[in-house]
């Protein structure tokens, strides 16, 4: 069996990037995304990404800290809000955005990584999600045709995995990292813990590791907040 481990993110990267690629990044705000491999692509100065995310992470966080390096050309996202840095590049017309609804995205994800090219949805009918989309009727009502996603490279974070790649997601950080895992040519994991072949309970795998191609252990890892939101201290 072909050694998946990887002493590092750079080295787990090698030989993988160019300048114009496409990548689909795993996470949802800042949990469950690749932290260590997104501070790879950083480094590398790889240049012209289009990036298929739930979102664009925030200012210098995440992704943000791509955009921030200006490497980023298009974003194909669902939900842009707490990152002014993509909300300034988007308005002065330096950034690409393809926004595309949350279920969408996720079933674009997971159709490309079934070898399924397109599907037609209701999702989006007569709002601008539509607008240039090939439409279609179907028992009397209008669906859109929407285009599998598969890019060229996945990067998406697990909470455990064995050395043959089969990975364990943690509670809700499973939610866009497992259909951008096959929606690539390579899927490359970071995870907080790699233990030996065998030791995972088979029922308990999200994802065999046959899609799984190259992997590192990233931890530790601080635990950020998106918004931090206290209440207000009570005057006695």
């Amino acid at each position: 069996m072909t050694r998946k481990v990887y002493a590092d993110a750079q080295a787990a990267l090698e030989g993988l990037l160019f300048d114009g690629m496409q990548i689909c990044a795993g996470g949802f705000g800042l949990c469950g995304i690749p932290e260590r491999l997104i501070d790879a692509l950083r480094d590398s100065g790889v240049k012209n990404l289009t990036i298929a995310s739930n979102n664009a992470g925030i200012d210098n966080e995440g992704l943000g800290k791509l955009l921030r390096a200006r490497q980023v050309r298009k974003m194909i996202s669902s939900y842009v809000g707490e990152n002014k840095e993509f909300e300034r590049q988007y308005l002065a017309g330096e950034l690409e955005v393809e926004f595309c609804p949350q279920g969408t995205l996720a079933e674009r994800c997971r159709a490309g990584g079934a070898g399924i090219p397109g599907f037609y949805t209701k999702t989006g009918v007569g709002t601008v999600i539509a607008e240039g989309k090939e439409t279609k009727m179907f028992d009397g009502q209008e669906y859109l045709l929407e285009r599998g996603i598969f890019a060229d490279l996945a990067i998406i974070k697990g909470w455990k995995a064995d050395e043959a790649g089969n990975l364990i997601f943690r509670k809700t950080a499973r939610n866009f990292n497992q259909p951008m895992a096959a929606a690539a040519k390579i899927c490359v994991a970071e995870v907080e813990e790699i233990v030996p072949t065998g030791s995972l309970d088979p029922d308990s795998i999200h994802l065999p590791g046959i899609y799984v191609k190259r992997l590192i252990m990233g931890g530790p890892y601080d635990k950020k907040i998106e918004a931090r939101t206290v209440r207000k201290r009570e005057i006695a």
